[in-house]
């Protein structure tokens, strides 16, 4: 009897030791210690391959990669895994619901994949007894996760969300249910952030010290600019667990730009708690980088390359183009950051990777167009909103500065359809832009707009004037636009703008002046001896009224007979008025 007590508490043990495993492989997989969670479920799977949960979480340690990239290697060896599973311990559902997650990650039918999970679902369903028709959280989480992987194209997650809902109102302890959901909704769009943060809290209710379920939210806020609130919970994370790396590297990515002491500190915090890896080596060569050490940063660039070269680390392209542009080495620069983005794998590219492209690639006369493109790439990358205003601000930054002055116009042109109001800074740029890019109409519209919302700034009357000066080689067009500019000085402000007034008259009254004496030189320009005249002489007369109309405006403006201005319209309006008397008096045609 003592002999089989000790048998039943020996099995026990051997169970609990295994769960406990099993928990502790899916912590790491959690804290992104991939290679590390591998080894935990390899060792598992290599003691009993077929255990369901040995099966379905090694083939999860495969699927999640190296926690940037996952590889078409990375799905087949999950794949193959769960076949041979299948094969030897038949249509487990768990195995079932990991085949599901491979289908989604090759891109396949996802109705497909929706098939193995309610076949999973129906497969784990009580049909007996008091718990008839009770659900299996496990399965449902496990559906959950699946969907959850990947970016926001693949799987469903407003499927996954249901089934995450229905695993939590059965299952009231497990926080990772919620972990799960919180993903999803991330995956529906921004605007179901504040869904996921809830999802996440409620993990938070069931584990207050769950550091994942901190750090992403941490991960929302900081989406949103919101320091405040993403240090909170980023700090929050480090108290719940000092062992989770994620929250430290997130910080370094903050502070590389920033503050680079600070930058260094949660570099080495990372290092220490994160899994061995080239990588960490390379972050230290990107650190030398942003504290301008650039030869070390090369050197220890070069010793990676020669130690894992290329294929392991394509990110190495990215360090060496930051620190060859730095020391005004813009050819090597534009070969690495080139080569880099044209053969990285897709999730190794960050957006500030396409923006140094822009960058570099502007530096040579004839990449407008490649420039171009690596901003619409950054884009795609990016969805939050006020990063890709910040993006497009800072292509148009770059494109201006190499006076690639169309593609700056067409950039900021972008940028307002993402902003409901505009700065003043925001319409200085798009006006100076058009200007420079010679686009005078576009630069006078933009102009109009500008005057209205900042009509006591000099800028938008300037831009105005200079772009009617060049929109046309006729004068008559470029005095309509003189005509509205003047219509505007006297609403705003007749006093303080009566000099511009005065200049735009005095273009006006050189074309008048010009026109008319051109018409008196013509061969048609003639009073018969009847008195008559030819059209001619009508628009001559004509002319010469305007021309008066024009002297009367300069008067009006400098009415003080002492004032020089005021002399010159007077003897100009004089000289006019000469010519209309003289060819007026033979009377009407």
């Amino acid at each position: 009897m003592k002999k089989t007590v000790a048998l039943m508490f020996a099995a026990l043990f051997a169970v609990q030791g295994l769960t406990a495993q099993i928990a502790e492989g899916i912590k790491l997989l959690n804290y992104d210690k991939h290679k590390s969670a591998k080894e935990v479920f390899q060792k598992l799977y290599d003691a009993n391959s077929k255990d369901p949960q040995n099966i379905y979480w090694l083939g999860q340690a495969h699927i999640a990669g190296n926690g940037i990239e996952v590889t078409k290697q990375d799905i087949a060896a999950a794949k193959a895994i769960y076949q041979k599973g299948l094969q030897e311990i038949g249509s487990d559902p768990l195995v079932i619901v990991g085949m599901g997650h491979v289908e989604i990650r090759e891109g396949g039918d996802i109705n497909a994949a929706k098939q193995k999970f309610e076949q999973a679902i129906t497969a784990t369903t009580e049909t007996k007894g008091k718990n008839k028709g009770k659900l299996n959280p496990a399965i449902l989480n496990a559906i959950g996760r699946a969907n959850a992987d990947g970016g926001i194209k693949m799987g469903d997650p407003v499927y996954a969300i249901d089934k995450l809902k229905q695993a939590g109102a059965v299952d009231l302890l497990n926080p990772d249910i919620f972990i799960n959901m919180g993903i999803n909704y991330q995956k529906t769009g921004g605007e179901n952030g504040g869904e996921a943060v809830k999802a996440y809290q409620e993990a938070l209710t069931r584990d207050p010290k769950n550091a994942l379920a901190m750090y992403r939210i941490g991960k929302i806020y900081q989406s949103q600019n919101n320091k405040e609130l993403f240090e909170q919970f980023f700090n929050n994370t480090i108290a719940a667990d000092p062992a989770f790396p994620s929250v430290y590297y997130a910080y370094y990515q903050y502070y590389s730009n920033r503050d680079v002491s600070k930058a260094k500190d949660y570099l080495d915090k990372y290092v220490a708690t994160a899994d061995k890896d080239p990588r960490n080596d390379l972050y230290l060569a990107d650190y030398l980088f942003r504290a301008g050490k650039y030869d070390e940063s090369l050197n220890k660039v070069k010793e990676i390359e020669a130690a894992v070269g290329f294929k392991t680390l394509p990110r190495l392209g990215v360090v060496y183009a930051y620190n060859y542009d730095r020391k005004g080495d813009s050819i090597l620069a534009k070969k690495y950051i080139d080569e880099f983005l044209r053969t990285a794998p897709v999730a190794e590219i960050q957006s500030s990777d396409y923006e140094l492209g822009v960058k570099i690639a502007t530096k040579f006369p004839g990449s407008e167009a490649l420039a171009s493109g690596y901003v619409e790439k950054a884009l795609e990358l990016d969805t939050v909103k006020a990063n890709r205003i910040s993006l497009i601000n800072n292509a148009a930054d770059i494109f201006g500065r190499a006076k690639a002055y169309n593609e700056q116009l067409k950039w900021l042109k972008k940028q307002m359809e993402f902003k409901t109001t505009l700065s003043e800074a925001d319409y200085y740029k798009l006006t100076s832009a058009s200007f420079n890019a010679k686009a005078y109409q576009q630069t006078i519209d933009y102009a109009k707009s500008y005057m209205k919302a900042f009509s006591d700034k000099p800028q938008p009357y300037s831009f105005f004037k200079r772009a009617s000066m060049q929109v046309s080689t006729d004068s008559a067009v470029i005095i309509s636009h003189l005509d509205y500019l003047d219509s505007v000085y006297l609403v705003v402000n007749k006093d303080k703008y009566k000099k511009d007034i005065f200049v735009n008259e005095y273009f006006k009254l050189i074309y008048y002046v010009t026109k008319f004496n051109n018409l008196k030189k013509s061969p048609d320009f003639k009073v018969k001896s009847d008195g008559s005249k030819t059209e001619t002489v009508y628009q001559f007369l004509a002319t010469c009224q305007k021309a008066l109309s024009v002297t009367d405006t300069m008067l009006s403006l400098y009415p003080d007979v002492a004032d020089e201005n005021n002399k010159f319209a007077t003897e100009q309006r004089a000289a006019i008025q000469k010519n209309i008397d003289y060819y007026s008096k033979a009377g009407a045609k």
